[in-house]
């Protein structure tokens, strides 16, 4: 069965006149009449009545007609769709959230790309960053966000937004003395870090920063997340590390902030997306610009 059946079909159901149909399809009748039968002959039913009172439609030709419009009304969808995804103008976006980078600037953007292109389907995963980097060098993901720009030749890696890092403190503990925490405080204090296999680019960035202390660190715990570092911070088990944007939507009245006396110490957000795609659709494209517009780094 081809497509040429296909239609053939649909312009004589429609004219119920052989030799109307061939010229509305710009064919001869012989043709058509030949078409018409392999399609019968290959469907094992009668799709026309024909006789000295005209061309009818039978009752299975009647059903198989409306099941054929339904097909050329999704062929036509899917070749309208695929000329609109080239012309960026709409599609789907695949993105992967690691280190924790989820925050409400990354809500904000999100809802401002599906109230202006609500047409475009954004699926959003968090995964682990090493999982990001393969997705985004396999095609499973569009774009990734993480806490680092170490994701190797291939990925691009673009700031988009800054966070002052501060220390989460147990109430009534004696760091709250200084209004900024000094780096050389923190030499002898029971730390709180974030699992590696979950965070992986953040932890990167807090072994850069606690690079210069005197003394390796004292890691008493790793917290896979949040409100887990905050829970045991509340608990007096040690201190940990935070930024002011994710503190700013977990207040705890048993942890206190503090900022670190350094000017470097704050966490990057990166933009990454594979650097094999030389031309960006004109999708991807805008998704940046909206990103830029929205926030500054």
């Amino acid at each position: 069965m081809e497509l040429r059946h296909l239609r053939y079909f649909i312009v004589l159901a429609e004219e119920l006149h052989f030799t109307h149909a061939a010229e509305r399809l710009h064919i001869e009748q012989p043709p058509l009449s030949r078409a018409i039968k392999e399609l019968e002959d290959e469907l094992g039913v009668m799709l026309f009545e024909r006789d000295r009172r005209g061309t009818r439609l039978t009752e299975a030709g009647t059903a198989f007609l409306q099941d054929v419009r339904r097909l050329f009304t999704t062929l036509e969808q899917a070749r309208q769709n695929v000329k609109a995804i080239g012309a960026g103008l709409r599609g789907s976006l695949r993105v992967a959230v690691s280190d924790g980078a989820i925050d409400p600037r990354l809500s904000t953007f999100l809802a401002r790309c599906r109230a202006e292109e609500p047409e475009i389907e954004i699926r959003l995963s968090e995964v682990p960053l090493a999982e990001q980097l393969r997705g985004l060098r396999s095609g499973d993901f569009t774009i990734g966000f993480a806490h680092t720009a170490e994701a190797g030749a291939d990925i691009v890696a673009e700031a988009v937004w800054r966070d002052p890092l501060v220390i989460a403190i147990p109430a009534r503990h004696a760091l709250l003395g200084h209004r900024k925490v000094p780096l050389h405080a923190l030499t002898h204090q029971p730390l709180i870090l974030c699992d590696p296999q979950v965070c992986e680019g953040y932890c990167r960035e807090l072994t850069r920063l606690l690079h210069p202390l005197e003394y390796e660190p004292q890691v008493v715990e790793r917290a896979s997340s949040l409100d887990m570092m905050l829970t045991l911070v509340g608990a007096g088990y040690g201190v940990g590390f935070t930024t002011t944007a994710r503190v700013s939507v977990c207040q705890r009245a048993d942890v206190v902030t503090r900022p670190l006396a350094l000017e470097s110490a704050e966490i990057t957000t990166y933009l990454l997306r594979p650097r094999s795609n030389t031309n960006m659709s004109r999708l991807l494209e805008r998704l940046i610009v909206r990103l830029h517009e929205g926030f500054d780094t």
